[in-house]
């Protein structure tokens, strides 16, 4: 199977299964609990229409967009996203010259395995720092510094984690980070060679942002201190753009506004920390009507293709993100698989745009696209 095998993210998903190590795939693929939320966003997607319209000249189309006043090839980025040299050595540069050559925001994880400098030269500029608070925002204060320091302008504060959620499939395998091999591990490794004899060449994958002394954070600490002081005084710290990610109420939206944050990032983080979280695609037409039509808001969770992300952007999203579907393209295929399916993504969007009679995706998000 080769990166031309690549036709839609559930490709890349099945391709990347047979050569991940099952905890490797699980820990990617996994949601909170039995997985319902993930059901449940993927069922509101599914269930909206977008209405055909005919004989308009839609010959000339064009996907591009804007964000934060930065021209963008395409209104999908990349998603903060930890650890994705799991799915392949060096998968955070491949993302990083992704975003570079299509001009689109990369999100760099606090816990990414490429440090935050290096994700930043190699976007050529285009990567926002996503941050997590955590123990007593000390060392949260720390990387806020350091991201000001490297030249990033816009940070991105994850606020729907104040305990990380349970995941039973990754609990099942034992995963750790950084690697704890036990003999389960070493069967899963061992039964998977491609993936396992390229790691141990390239080496593991850790926390790079965390490689420098000074520096430490452990995934399980609780982040539960964060409160609305916590946002101010970064407010107060960071004069770049300030984004949150992982609102999912009203009420919390408009509070948001009203603080200053410069856009709102709908999202349940993938369905991986809540099982009862509502469908976030549900709740963004809701939190656009609270914030008016000119705040800046984006989306990400659960986008499979790029009819999905049109979805969202005619839904109310400015801009859209996907996730962990780019990590399964690389598995499958390595960079080449990446950018397979972002074409697949891009021509999914452009084809969907001229059935329902859209050539910019301006014109698209004043379309009537039908009714859930």
């Amino acid at each position: 199977m080769a990166a031309s095998d690549i036709h839609s993210a559930e490709d890349a998903r099945r391709l990347a299964r047979r050569r991940l190590p099952w905890m490797v795939f699980d820990y990617i693929d996994g949601a909170a609990g039995a997985e319902v939320g993930a059901t449940r966003n993927r069922a509101a997607l599914d269930a909206m229409t977008l209405r055909p319209r005919i004989l308009r000249d839609v010959s000339e189309r064009s996907l591009a967009s804007s964000v934060f006043g930065k021209s963008a090839q395409r209104p999908f980025g990349i998603a903060p996203m930890g650890m994705c040299n799991l799915s392949g050595p060096g998968a955070d540069l491949m993302l990083a010259r992704l975003s570079a050559r299509y001009s689109v925001p990369l999100g760099v994880s606090t816990v990414a395995s490429t440090a935050m400098e290096k994700m930043l030269e190699v976007s050529e500029g285009n990567a926002w720092f996503q941050l997590y608070f955590s123990g007593d925002g000390s060392g949260t204060t720390k990387l806020v510094d350091r991201a000001k320091a490297a030249g990033y302008d816009t940070l991105v504060l994850t606020v729907d984690v104040p305990e990380v959620g349970r995941r039973p499939r990754e609990l099942r395998h034992g995963f750790r980070m950084p690697f704890r091999l036990g003999p389960r591990q070493f069967l899963d490794f061992a039964l998977h060679p491609r993936w396992s004899l390229s790691t141990l060449v390239h080496g593991k994958p850790q926390m790079a942002n965390f490689l420098m002394d000074g520096y430490e954070f452990d995934r399980t600490e609780s982040r539960a201190k964060a409160d609305w002081d916590t946002l101010a005084s970064l407010r107060d710290r960071w004069s770049g753009h300030l984004v949150v990610k992982g609102v999912l109420d009203v009420d919390d939206a408009v509070a948001l506004k009203a603080v200053g944050v410069d856009a709102i990032q709908v999202s349940s983080h993938g369905a991986r920390q809540l099982e009862s979280a509502p469908a976030p695609f549900s709740i963004l037409p809701e939190i656009r009507a609270a914030v008016g039509e000119t705040f800046p808001l984006f989306y990400d969770s659960g986008l499979r293709s790029g009819e999905d992300a049109l979805k969202a952007l005619l839904t109310g999203a400015n801009f859209t993100f996907f996730g962990r579907i780019l990590q399964f393209a690389i598995a499958a295929g390595g960079e080449e698989g990446l950018h397979q399916l972002w074409q697949v993504l891009s021509d999914e969007m452009s084809i969907a745009m001229a059935q329902i009679g859209a050539a910019q995706i301006a014109q698209a998000a004043g379309q009537n696209a039908g009714q859930p």
